[in-house]
């Protein structure tokens, strides 16, 4: 009988680690997956062993303390972009947030026809208080009429990152 409890308890154990493993898989993946040929490349080679989901960055994003940066490689969906010149981009990832993207150094840009494109990105998440005067000037450059422009009076929390290299699905 004991020989029977320990038996189900390990299996149990197993069966739930196994559960755990298979949804780590399933919000990662590795540029072994990637057929680069799909892809234009911007910046940097997109090298990483792990690219998370928009429902994996989100969580990472919750954990970043403000002030604190994680090295990251994530893929989502370009929900906007830069309209002069291609120097940003925001990214959704999920529950109604989005990535503010922006180039190491100002050293590529992408292009302004990008928005609800797939992309894959590498560089450094981390988490910001936008100011009113920046917002007002991202939402200028996005084409936004001046009464929209107008209503932005307060600062906001944004989800941020610099990356290295972009790769964008042709």
């Amino acid at each position: 009988m004991k020989k029977n409890i320990l038996f189900y308890t390990v299996l149990m154990f197993c069966m739930i680690i196994s559960c755990k493993f298979d949804q780590k898989m399933k919000t990662s993946f590795s540029m072994a997956n990637i057929s680069l040929q799909e892809y234009n490349a911007y910046g940097a080679e997109v090298i990483s062993d792990q690219i998370y989901d928009i429902n994996a960055m989100t969580e990472k994003y919750k954990n970043i303390k403000e002030n604190d940066t994680i090295d990251i490689t994530f893929t989502g969906r370009v929900t906007n972009v830069c309209q002069a010149k291609g120097c940003w981009m925001k990214i959704d990832i999920g529950n109604q947030k989005e990535a503010m993207v922006k180039f190491k150094n100002y050293e590529f840009f992408v292009p302004t026809d990008t928005a609800k494109d797939s992309v894959i990105v590498q560089g450094r998440a981390y988490v910001s208080e936008t100011s009113v005067d920046e917002l007002k000037h991202l939402a200028n450059d996005a084409g936004k009429s001046a009464d929209e422009i107008a209503a932005i009076t307060s600062p906001k929390r944004v989800y941020s990152f610099i990356a290295d290299g972009v790769l964008i699905k042709k």
